[in-house]
């Protein structure tokens, strides 16, 4: 019976263990299981260099989302923006492309506006900054365009 007890005991200790990993990996790996809590809004912009998909989108700093896809529509960079529900934007909204550091990874920033005209999903965010080419920079600056 003592042998069936310690049994029971490890048994319990090896599966909250198991949860814990499982609730700690879905937490981190921003997975949401039980139906979506972000909605999707579009940008375009002339050079999206750096960007991958999954990139935080920020405002002052704080995650409220992250880059959903990465498409090419006519001749412009189409990004995907999936926002967390709670955050509200207008649609004079600014979005650039920042980087992380000084040579970090690249962000998206977000400016909210202040119209009071709220965007809803699927709507496009028409103010934006494409990412600065640095090697384009060094580039111009080397043969003296600059």
């Amino acid at each position: 019976m003592k042998k069936f007890k310690a049994e029971a005991v490890v048994g319990v200790f090896v599966l909250t263990g198991i949860f814990a990993l499982g609730y700690i990996s879905i937490q981190f790996g921003d997975l949401d299981l039980f139906g979506t809590n972000t909605y999707t809004l579009y940008a375009d912009f002339d050079n999206v260099t750096g960007v991958r998909e999954g990139a935080a989108v920020e405002i002052a700093g704080v995650s409220v989302g992250r880059v959903e896809k990465i498409t090419v529509h006519r001749d412009m960079a189409r990004l995907a923006l999936s926002i967390r529900k709670n955050i509200q934007l207008c649609d004079d909204t600014y979005v650039s492309i920042k980087t992380r550091g000084l040579i970090g990874e690249k962000l998206l920033k977000l400016d909210p506006g202040g119209s009071g005209e709220l965007l809803k999903p699927g709507d496009f965010i028409t103010e934006t900054e494409s990412s600065v080419d640095l090697e384009e920079l060094i580039g111009k600056y080397g043969l003296g365009g600059v």
